[in-house]
């Protein structure tokens, strides 16, 4: 009985206590961010904007176009081709010869698909810049995006890199909504929440990020043998002393999957980049810095908790089934409600101006709080199941599903 009450409140219990913690960080992260210092660097350092593609034929124009608003001028775009089976390498052609008055543009075309990683390594050996901005050909960029970037980096020379800010931009499907509500309410949280309690955050977003030049060169580049090489870089910097930082304020406007199978595909790599992290950094839970354990422990204890819930769930269903017995703490799942209320209120007091939200999409609240735990559960039971049976997977790149 003993056992089945711990097992029970530490189903409830964590993403109750996790929330808890990420509200508090969070509400710091900003105060912190208000009373910041103001920079008063003059530098502006020339930015190579890498912008790996493979079959972007309908994203990659109007990302391009998005850069030609930035504010901050002193940049040159690197558009990679990771040998598309549509006319990307003839569109980027075309916005060469569109853009070339405006900035440098420099097109490097792979012979053969190796992957994202890859084509980021390719971009490197050819990018001018001091530092590096990394994004996806969905992305569109927030004219004052790459100011922040080089502002962070500028006042922190032991940043390697700082992450930004990803805002879904394809509404129109209640699927494309409940992503928006969970980039706003729990990914960026997550990120003030860690930035605040620890200094670090677990990863970059790949969407949106800058680096410092010597520091991607100091890790060799990104590592073309993992699944997710925003994460595995992030902890690659960290083994080499650099700090990544994430700042709310650089914003790209991304497309997200319209369809359950593919959104369950990507949270499935997702999860499985944070196993392999997990498995190649796990020396650090023993002789890490104390940011270093508590991140990845929280790893540990997320996974954890899914393979116990979906266990305890089955059992549940099977009692149902068999007893027709079916019991439910009202008060439990009512304060559960009421921090995830709390959780997104604060997050859109935040991002209000800055994604164009509406009080209304807080009506998916309680659906979304439903579809997350599911769809965390599904990804990463998936996840582990294609960690331990092919450990060594290294795949090509696929186009995505961005929606809409």
């Amino acid at each position: 009985m003993w056992f089945s009450k711990m097992i029970s409140d530490f189903i409830f219990g964590y993403p109750v206590m996790v929330s808890v913690v990420w509200i508090v960080g969070c509400i710091f992260k900003e105060w912190t961010l208000r009373h910041a210092p103001v920079d008063d660097t003059n530098r502006k350092p020339l930015v190579s904007i890498l912008v790996p593609a493979h079959n972007e034929h309908d994203t990659l124009e109007e990302a391009v176009k998005s850069l030609s608003n930035l504010t901050y001028t002193n940049f040159e775009i690197v558009l990679i081709d990771d040998k598309s089976d549509d006319d990307t390498l003839e569109i980027m052609h075309r916005l060469k010869d569109k853009y070339q008055s405006k900035f440098q543009i420099q097109i490097v075309a792979i012979p053969v698909n190796q992957g994202k990683a890859n084509a980021m390594n390719q971009g490197l050996k050819v990018a001018n810049g001091e530092y590096l901005l990394g994004i996806d050909s969905d992305s569109v960029l927030d004219p004052d995006s790459l100011s922040y970037v080089v502002k962070t980096l500028n006042k922190n020379p032991q940043a390697g890199a700082v992450a930004g800010k990803p805002v879904v931009r394809n509404r129109t499907t209640i699927l494309g909504r409940l992503q928006l509500l969970e980039y706003i309410g729990v990914i960026d949280i997550i990120k003030r929440a860690e930035s605040f309690l620890t200094g670090r955050i677990t990863t970059v977003s790949g969407v949106i990020v800058g680096f410092r030049k010597t520091a991607v060169e100091s890790v060799n580049g990104w590592n073309t043998k993992v699944m997710t090489e925003d994460i595995d870089i992030t902890w690659r910097l960290y083994r080499q002393k650099w700090a990544v930082l994430y700042n709310p304020n650089i914003i790209c406007w991304i497309l997200v999957p319209e369809s359950v199978r593919n959104l369950i595909k990507q949270r499935q790599r997702w999860a499985r980049g944070g196993l392999e992290v997990l498995s190649g950094n796990r020396d650090l839970l023993i002789h890490g810095t104390f940011s270093e354990k508590f991140l990845l422990s929280e790893t540990i204890i997320s996974n954890t908790w899914a393979v116990v819930t979906i266990l305890s769930s089955i059992t549940y269903i099977l009692t149902f089934i068999l007893d027709h017995n079916l019991t439910l703490d009202g008060n439990i799942l009512l304060f559960m409600l009421m921090v995830s209320f709390t959780q997104f209120l604060i997050s859109f007091s935040f991002s209000k101006k800055t994604t164009f939200m509406s009080w209304g999409d807080f009506l998916l609240v309680p659906a979304y709080i439903m579809y997350y735990w599911i769809i965390s559960l599904i990804s990463c039971i998936y996840a582990m199941i294609s960690f331990f049976l092919d450990p060594e997977h290294v795949g090509t790149w696929r186009s995505p599903d961005r929606g809409h």
